[in-house]
């Protein structure tokens, strides 16, 4: 009895030594994209997140947000590849998968490998992929996968997607299928910065501080690819009270029976809120979830995976205000 007393305090201390280290990475990695971009800050937390926790992140917003630059960056900073892929309504399958074309010189079929087969995919307005060509990513999503002409070829490990997507109001969009959105992770939506966060761009400018080449040039990588699978791996051990855990499922049967959802959220949002939750609490340098964790990440997991009722989406309510709701009305560990 005594052992194993012992023997978890000492694997909690290294833990703690672990996370440590960890919280000093994240803070690095912060600094570093601080640097260039003004703002920010949930994107590039939520991205750490989701590349400790193997998930994927939605991202609804307006043009000039630096999606593409914060996503970028993180690559770099993470020792890992990056490919961008911009949709069309002509989009097909084999764009973003590959296919096989024959070789005139060697007379024989070669395998012609699409963006997807890297670590970092940005995915440029998602949603004006036909439904037929979105299913292409459910796959490489949740397998990590892709199947051409028959033939399944492993993705590059850590494979992470950032997809961007339009309003549905503008033209030629199409609303993502639930099944490819659930496989999403997590969620947020971007708008434009307040007052100073512009005035700071625009010092930046004046200072010849927002060059990409100059920037890029000097950005080193901060944790590798074997460091990520190490911390994936390891963070699974954060300590999660059993309380916490009732607080989640509380939640998220709230969503299941809320009188203005009409499709509520699937076992992969449980899922997401506890990989999701230890791996912030790690960020913070804790060891241990705390409900703040669960409630900051509420509205990333949920506000894509629900479904509001014509008549509550008629009178303007939005599953933000949905979720900030049902987070009022659970009772809090």
């Amino acid at each position: 009895m005594l052992a194993g007393t012992v023997w978890g305090t000492m694997e909690q201390t290294a833990l703690k030594d672990e996370i440590f280290t960890l919280t000093g990475i994240f803070r690095e990695i912060r600094g570093r994209i601080g640097d260039f971009i003004v703002g920010n800050e949930d994107l590039i937390e939520l991205g750490v997140i989701a590349l400790l926790s193997g998930g994927h992140i939605l991202i609804e917003g307006l043009p000039g947000t630096a999606k593409t630059t914060v996503v970028k960056t993180l690559a770099l900073l993470s020792e890992s590849s990056f490919s961008r892929f911009q949709c069309a309504v002509d989009s097909q399958p084999a764009d973003i998968i590959g296919v096989r074309i024959f070789d005139q010189a060697s007379r024989e079929f070669i395998l012609k490998k699409g963006p997807v087969f890297t670590n970092f995919l940005l995915i440029d307005e998602i949603n004006r992929l036909s439904p037929k060509t979105q299913g292409a990513f459910i796959e490489a999503m949740s397998e990590h996968q892709a199947t051409i002409d028959g033939e399944t070829h492993p993705l590059p490990s850590p494979f992470i997607v950032f997809a961007t997507q339009n309003p549905f109001e503008f033209e030629g969009t199409f609303p993502l299928i639930e099944a490819e959105k659930d496989r999403f992770m997590f969620s947020i939506v971007l708008g434009h910065m307040d007052g100073d966060g512009e005035l700071e761009v625009i010092r930046r400018e004046q200072n010849g501080t927002l060059n990409w080449d100059d920037y890029q040039e000097h950005l080193s990588p901060v944790i590798s690819n074997e460091v990520i699978s190490h911390y994936s791996g390891l963070l699974k051990k954060v300590h999660m009270e059993e309380t916490l855990m009732t607080y989640i499922r509380d939640i998220v049967l709230a969503t299941r029976r809320h009188e203005d959802i009409r499709l509520g959220a699937s076992s992969r949002a449980s899922i997401a809120f506890v990989r999701g939750s230890k791996v912030r609490a790690a960020l913070d340098g804790r060891n241990y979830v705390v409900p703040d964790d669960v409630k900051w990440l509420a509205e990333k997991v949920l506000s894509h995976r629900i479904v509001l009722e014509k008549e509550a989406q008629i009178s303007g309510i939005t599953a933000e205000q949905v979720i900030r709701g049902i987070l009022e009305t659970t009772g809090v560990p």
